[in-house]
């Protein structure tokens, strides 16, 4: 089974319906059979956007429960560093591609998985291409 690390950018496209995308929908379709990739940081960055979605009145509770259901659907892997492992592997890529560190660890992760990368974001779509990465196409 083969595996592609998304981002949360691409799985909250999954909820919020003023972010629904082509592309995220292509990648959502294209999991099955797959396994999602994750650093250890996404599902705190997702529970932080349905969080300030649901305060923001973007989002309500049924959504969250449809989304959430979706996700227990999916095959998803989270790999995790040591501390020491994540400064050594991340800060690198994020000073060389201007990214934050949030954004480099799944740019770190498809480097050491060898995985396709999804995002919905440029710049770490960029970052991606630069480091020798295939971005998914959807």
């Amino acid at each position: 089974m083969t595996g592609i690390v998304v981002d949360a950018s691409v799985a909250l496209a999954w909820c919020f319906p003023d972010e629904a995308s082509e592309y995220a929908d292509g990648v959502l379709v294209a999991l099955e059979g797959r396994t999602v990739i994750v650093p250890a940081i996404w599902a705190l960055e997702i529970t932080n956007a349905l969080l300030v979605g649901e305060r923001r009145k973007r989002v309500r509770q049924p959504d969250i429960r449809r989304f959430v259901e979706l996700l227990r659907g999916l095959t998803i892997t989270e790999h995790s560093q040591t501390i020491a492992d994540t400064v050594i592997n991340v800060l690198p890529l994020a000073r060389e591609y201007g990214l934050s560190a949030y954004d480099a660890a799944y740019l770190d992760l498809a480097v050491r998985q060898g995985a396709p990368l999804a995002t919905l974001d440029s710049a770490l779509q960029k970052a991606g291409r630069s480091a020798g990465i295939n971005i998914f196409k959807g």
